[in-house]
């Protein structure tokens, strides 16, 4: 058991002994959790993390206009500008290191490899929150068809959400408000959970990762490891490109010869405006979380680079007990959590390039409930069936309404009627590749659901 001495005087160190104020009204159980939950605290670095985060937040982002340029041609790929030569090229390539490393898994794990993305290794990284409904959400579904023992699930850290003047929240009397570290947390996590030695001891070469949830991500995508191979890349990035010039996402670019991503409040709006020659937006490449990483690249940054990772600020309601131990659900932001963002390893890559994918086919974000105008449910699940319809009329079948009336191909808007219901079992197709041999100069009536059993139907029609 901790020495409550010694916490106690860590506490007072760090002008945080209000932590202990309810300790009294603890009962001999609540008292042992909490002492345990604060033994686990970097009591040292707990003053300089409060005074840091105040400081952060009092102080405006620094505008950037005078230091970025975008990044070179040479180093910017494009599913749209490119040639069908140069993306049957990398898609190719692709292939061959993800079956080298589906090779690696038959050999030493002798799984049966499936679909393309079936054969490869899933690190899934979660908060305290939710490792647990995340297992049980997995082991409910069958671990959906996949082998159990290549998902590798591990957690990120927490930290203290703290006051606008510096103060740890209580959110109960025996519990510290606490936040996961930002998805930047990743790579301290890799190095808690011992998650690197598995990568290499399994010869995980490269990784796909993505931090936003995105129901049109394409993971394991051969086209982009392909083309971050080819290049030579250590770190790469998937960028669409900006719907409008003020659209609030990072743009990826380079700040002093150095890449990076840079948020939309760091540059003023005629940067943000500036237009090419052809009059295409000069920052156009907008971030999506959505990156290519060595293991090589990953072990450096484990080892000389995660503790220099900035620390972004983040606004939030934190529930917290008032000096009287009354619970209160704050209407406006009333605490600050201190986040790493995952691309800030950018800035350490030898060889960093960026991979322009169009924005309907690969990136429809969650981030909103049903009822806000973008990013919610119920967008996300239009973007997926949009994909499918167009997969199905590209594959030379024509989409019939219940009425039997042919239907148009439908438009990518979130604003416009919802699509087909039209569904492509992924077990079926990966990215639409393999369905004209299926239904090409078919009728299709909707709803329409193409599965294992109705692929296997229409293969004996």
């Amino acid at each position: 058991m901790p020495c409550f001495e010694q916490v106690k005087q860590g506490l007072e160190s760090a002008g945080q002994a209000h932590v202990l104020q309810f300790w009294p009204e603890l009962c001999e159980e609540e008292r042992d959790v909490f002492l345990e939950e604060l033994a686990q605290l970097d009591l040292k670095g707990l003053k300089d993390h409060c005074e840091g985060a105040a400081k952060a937040a009092a102080s405006p982002p620094d505008s950037l206009d005078h230091h970025i340029e975008p990044i070179p041609p040479e180093f910017i790929g494009s599913v749209k500008k490119s040639g069908r030569d140069s993306l049957e090229e990398w898609e190719r390539r692709g292939k061959i290191h993800i079956w080298c490393t589906s090779n690696a898994l038959r050999h030493g794990g002798g799984a049966n490899v499936q679909t393309l993305p079936s054969v490869l290794f899933r690190y899934i990284m979660t908060s305290e929150f939710t490792l647990a409904p995340t297992e049980t959400f997995f082991k409910e579904n069958n671990y959906f068809g996949l082998e159990p023992t290549n998902i590798v699930m591990f957690e990120q850290r927490m930290i203290p959400a703290v006051t606008f003047d510096g103060k740890v929240i209580l959110k109960d009397k025996g519990k510290i408000a606490m936040a996961p570290d930002g998805n930047g947390g990743l790579y301290q996590a890799l190095v808690d959970n011992k998650v690197l030695e598995d990568m290499k001891k399994r010869g995980v070469k490269y990784l796909h990762v993505y931090c936003v949830d995105n129901i049109l991500v394409k993971m394991a995508d051969p086209v982009f490891i392909g083309f971050c191979v080819s290049k030579g890349a250590d770190c790469g990035a998937k960028v669409v490109e900006k719907a409008y010039p003020t659209e609030p996402v990072g743009v990826v670019c380079r700040v002093r010869g150095v890449s990076q991503v840079v948020e939309y409040s760091e540059v003023q709006p005629q940067t943000a405006e500036l237009q090419g020659p052809g009059g295409e937006l000069v920052y156009s490449a907008g971030n999506i979380c959505n990156h290519f990483f060595t293991r090589s690249f990953l072990q450096d940054v484990a080892e000389k680079y995660k503790d220099q990772l900035k620390q972004h600020v983040a606004l939030k309601k934190v529930p917290f007990v008032d000096a009287h131990g009354v619970q209160v659900k704050p209407s406006k932001s009333n605490g600050i959590k201190m986040e790493k963002f995952v691309f800030d390893v950018f800035e350490f890559s030898r060889n960093f390039v960026a991979f322009e994918v169009v924005r309907e086919d690969e990136f429809s974000p969650l981030k909103n409930a049903d009822g806000s105008a973008t990013d919610n449910p119920t967008t996300a699940r239009n973007s997926l069936l949009a994909q499918h319809c167009r997969w199905v009329t590209s594959a030379g079948a024509t989409l019939l309404d219940k009425y039997g009336n042919p239907l148009p191909l439908p438009s990518v808007s979130a604003d416009d009627s919802p699509p087909a219901q039209c569904e492509i079992s992924p077990l079926v197709s990966y990215f639409g590749e393999g369905l004209e041999q299926l239904l090409k100069g078919r009728t299709i009536h909707t709803p329409f659901v193409l599965d294992e059993k109705q692929t296997k139907k229409l293969q004996a029609q």
